[in-house]
């Protein structure tokens, strides 16, 4: 199955290009018309049309008027008549002086009359007398009846001549067409690599082996396609990469096609996308014949969600929504493959769950690779990637900032060593230290200092909040440890405990969730405590309580009253109504309310038998703003144990 396609050289291909081979530019090959391109060229018609009939009207313009004989003959008499020709009782002639007709009209210089047969003057003499030349020739020239036909074909020759123009426009790749008259901006021309820029490969992709595992056998199919042939094997046609953002699934697609070192054709799924029906069908034909024409190579489509959302919602139109026809050409031209082509479609996607069923299915893209986040040694191998290219202090021990970044994407790792080289710029330092990487990791997290000025009072309640948080961070049984202790303002918040895991955890059981409930209201508690007042401080510890709880009894089953089921969906965007019975909702939210009560007993309960302790890390902040994890742990009293992975 083969699809012609314009030359790679098109300016009108919204995708980018990295290690195709050079061509000469060849001719244009027929393409198809894009619905819609009539309105344009109606529109061009009539453009013509009124043009074409106002240089008629300007060739018109200097038509000679025909006045009377009698004014005429005033004329005459006056002497302001330079020349006349006369054919039989038809006068022609010139006037010296410009007059104004004075049966209406504009002033005139030529003109026409007719001498009346009944008249019985004697213009002969009165013409000699004032000295009029009579030609021979005559003064008004008329327009030959080649030229008249001329003037007459004139619209119609623009009519062709524009609709040739168009009509070579709309072959030249059926991207432009008329839609490309009526102004709108041609997509994006590819992007080439730059000469002697090297090409991405697996060794600058880290913290995801065992995603480069599954997808070694893609570029071992690329490097040797003989092999699977003789075996009769047959490539996957499509691969997904599914995953949160910033876990690198754009760069895994191009490592995939470096590592083989085939062409990779890079397009985003909304660059398909036009007010045009029609056109996003036709981007996709001519993608999939360009990647052909330099089989072996890799088709890059990022956020496919834009296009494959699952169809038969009420958002289409029956078959003719440009979203669908795209989805509908991809699906088409997937299924084209042989799989002797030597053609894979690899396409990321955030929301795998929204696909349509037809594109997952076996046969499209049927390998589904999950990207994660990576885990220690991941971060560790990701910050050692990004930091090849910063100089750094003898004091940076990257397995440290590691262990201290759990959850954090490639994405932020690669901003966390970029904010740290800003930092050391702007301190006009020569290497990036700890206290870089240390500052930039707050920043990153916790979010920028500001600025302000707290009342004293204030400052002292905001200091008894975060130690609140701390404390029972502390006291709790397998409660994540405390990393750092703020009260200066950072972001949207007055003061920030910033608490993460020694070890990765992939399941959490209910004492764990129930302890970061206790945790998060642990700065309500200690204002209850210590002033007897709540205050607005606490609404994102209160948002996070929400989110576990409502989890705890709707999804995870640690609700006896709830059961062992998943009442409420994982999207919280969705309405209660529509997932659950009433008298559900309301056992759900009796049971919410009875767990973050018991909880937030709990929490006053602790401060209270810890209220000299809590008293010495309120003192401690109001000296020192911050307290760093040792100094908190030792201000407290409280010994620390650590559970270290390996």
């Amino acid at each position: 199955m083969t699809n012609p396609a314009p030359p790679r050289k098109s300016p009108d291909k919204p995708w980018r290009t990295e290690g195709t081979p050079e061509e000469p530019p060849k001719p244009s090959q027929g393409g198809r018309r894009i619905r819609g391109g009539w309105w344009g060229l109606i529109l061009t018609a009539v453009l013509v049309f009124l043009v074409a009939n106002l240089a008629l009207w300007l060739f018109n313009e200097g038509d000679e008027p025909t006045i009377s004989y009698t004014e005429f003959s005033k004329q005459v008499d006056a002497g302001n008549v330079s020349k006349i020709y006369a054919k039989g009782d038809a006068i022609q002639g010139q006037l010296k002086k410009s007059r104004k007709n004075p049966d209406g009209g504009d002033s005139y210089t030529k003109f026409n009359t007719q001498r009346p047969s009944f008249a019985d003057d004697q213009i002969w003499q009165e013409l000699t007398r004032n000295n009029v030349t009579v030609t021979a020739e005559p003064v008004v020239q008329h327009r030959s009846v080649l030229a008249n036909l001329l003037i007459s074909l004139a619209p119609m020759v623009l009519l062709v001549v524009v609709w040739v123009v168009v009509a070579r426009r709309m072959r030249a790749g059926g991207l432009g067409g008329a839609g490309g008259m009526l102004g709108r901006k041609a997509p994006p021309k590819p992007v080439e690599l730059e000469p002697g820029q090297p090409r991405t490969t697996f060794d600058d992709v880290a913290g995801i082996d065992e995603v480069q595992g599954e997808l070694h056998d893609v570029v071992d199919f690329l490097k040797n396609p003989d092999a699977y042939r003789r075996m009769g094997a047959k490539m996957p046609r499509g691969v997904l990469l599914a995953g949160p953002p910033g876990t690198g699934k754009t760069l895994l697609a191009r490592a995939v096609a470096g590592e083989a070192g085939v062409p990779f054709f890079s397009a985003s799924a909304s660059e398909f996308i036009e007010m045009i029906v029609g056109v996003g069908a036709s981007r996709v034909r001519e993608l999939f014949a360009e990647a052909r024409k330099v089989a072996p190579s890799i088709i890059f489509i990022d956020e496919i969600d834009t296009i494959g959302r699952a169809r038969g919602g009420g958002g289409t139109v029956g078959g003719h929504d440009e979203r669908e026809q795209t989805l509908n050409q991809i699906l088409t031209e997937m299924d084209g493959f042989s799989g002797s082509e030597g053609v894979i479609v690899v396409a990321a996607t955030n929301r795998a769950d929204v696909l349509d069923p037809a594109l997952t299915r076996p046969g499209r893209f049927d390998r589904v690779v999950m990207v994660s986040p990576p885990d220690r040694r991941g971060r560790k191998a990701i910050l050692e990637i990004h930091t090849r290219e910063i100089p750094l202090a003898g004091d940076v021990d990257l397995a440290q900032v590691a262990r201290t970044t759990p959850g954090m994407t490639g994405a932020e790792l690669a901003n966390l060593a970029n904010e740290a080289a800003l930092l050391a710029v702007k301190r006009q330092q020569d290497q990036v230290t700890r206290a870089d990487l240390s500052e930039a990791l707050e920043k990153v997290q916790l979010g920028a200092e500001r600025p302000l000025v707290m009342p004293e009072e204030e400052r002292r309640r905001t200091a008894y909040h975060e130690s609140g948080h701390a404390l029972l961070g502390m006291l709790q049984p397998g409660a994540d440890p405390v990393r750092k202790i703020t009260i200066v303002p950072r972001g949207r918040a007055l003061g920030v405990t910033l608490s993460t895991p020694d070890a990765e955890r992939y399941a959490y059981t209910e004492e764990y969730l129930r302890g970061r409930i206790i945790g998060a209201l642990g700065g309500m508690a200690a204002e209850h405590v210590v002033y007897g007042v709540v205050t607005t401080g606490a609404e994102n510890d209160l948002e996070q309580v929400t989110n576990i709880v409502r989890g705890m009894v709707a999804r995870w089953g640690m609700s006896e009253r709830v059961g062992r089921l998943s009442a409420l969906p994982g999207d919280v965007q969705q309405a209660y109504g529509l997932a659950a019975a009433p008298a559900t909702l309301d056992v759900i939210d009796h049971e919410m309310r009875r767990i973050v009560d018991e909880c937030y007993e709990e929490a006053c309960r602790k401060l209270r038998d810890h209220r000299g302790q809590l008293d010495d890390l309120a003192q401690a902040l109001l000296a020192n703003e911050t307290l760093e994890e040792a100094d908190a742990y030792r201000i407290a009293g409280i010994p620390r144990t650590s559970k270290d992975d390996t």
